[in-house]
């Protein structure tokens, strides 16, 4: 067995999905972690799973709560040497001039401003230590526009370029960072997207073959296991039924057409 180079973890978003499944697959390799969500009962059912879940109950947008829990882990033996900002979420699919200005503003909140907030306060005391690892959960979306993507793609641009500067910014310590970059994904991500809309969102996966969370789950306990000195700056992953799309082209109609 290899050598364990992590004893604690923070998970965002723990609750289900990606980050429920992260946190499940972390405990496989003896780490302790600490599983933030907004939905106690989830929490529960979480912890159930491995004693090695530290359930804690938080909104990663509230400001207050989040420099509660860093005081209270900070400089203990829970303080985590790997951090994963898996907390997130796509509303809507209208195009730009339809969408909800409110849906816009909650992604900033939870997919940008949160996941920076998280960051900073953890990061003096990995750097400190000169040991950790900052995986932050992106998306192919970052990197390939689609209609209705708009802001949903915009905040996951800013967490691949955010991980890129963190890079830079830690160059010279041993505090490792990457961007892991899903594409399709069979998780509550639709659902959620879609407002609970269960026929719309089965939709999405409708004829193909999409990544589950635990797909992602097993690339990051891959991500931890390699040796100190290896860095995956980034990540991108999708199923084989998934690539980009040719470029699109708005024709009109072409006079003097015969039939």
């Amino acid at each position: 067995m290899a050598q364990l180079l992590y004893r604690t973890a923070l998970v965002t978003g723990a609750t289900s999905g990606f980050g429920w499944a992260i946190a499940h697959a972390l405990t496989t390799l003896g780490i302790q972690v600490t599983a933030i969500g907004r939905r106690a009962e989830r929490l529960a059912e979480l912890a159930e799973l491995s004693p090695l879940i530290r359930p804690v109950q938080l909104d990663v947008t509230d400001s207050k709560a989040l420099q509660q829990l860093a005081d209270s882990l900070i400089g203990t033996e829970f303080e985590p040497q790997l951090l994963v900002n898996n907390a997130g979420a796509a509303l809507g699919l209208s195009p730009s001039h339809q969408a909800e200005l409110s849906d816009w503003q909650q992604m900033i909140e939870l997919n940008i401003s949160s996941l920076v907030e998280v960051t900073r306060l953890f990061l003096p005391s990995l750097v400190e230590r000169n040991y950790g690892f900052i995986i932050n959960i992106g998306s192919v979306a970052g990197s390939y526009s689609y209609p209705g993507g708009n802001v949903y793609g915009a905040t996951k641009a800013f967490v691949a370029h955010f991980s890129d500067n963190l890079r830079s910014d830690l160059l010279g310590t041993k505090v490792k960072v990457c961007c892991l970059e899903p594409g399709l994904a069979k998780t509550e991500f639709s659902l959620v997207r879609f407002a609970g809309d269960e026929a719309r969102a089965s939709s999405v996966y409708s004829g193909s073959e999409p990544l589950v969370a635990e797909d992602i789950a097993g690339i990051v306990n891959w991500l931890v296991s390699l040796p100190p000195h290896v860095n995956v700056n980034s990540l991108e992953v999708m199923p084989v039924c998934q690539a980009w799309g040719p470029f699109a082209v708005a024709r009109s109609e072409v006079h003097g057409k015969t039939s």
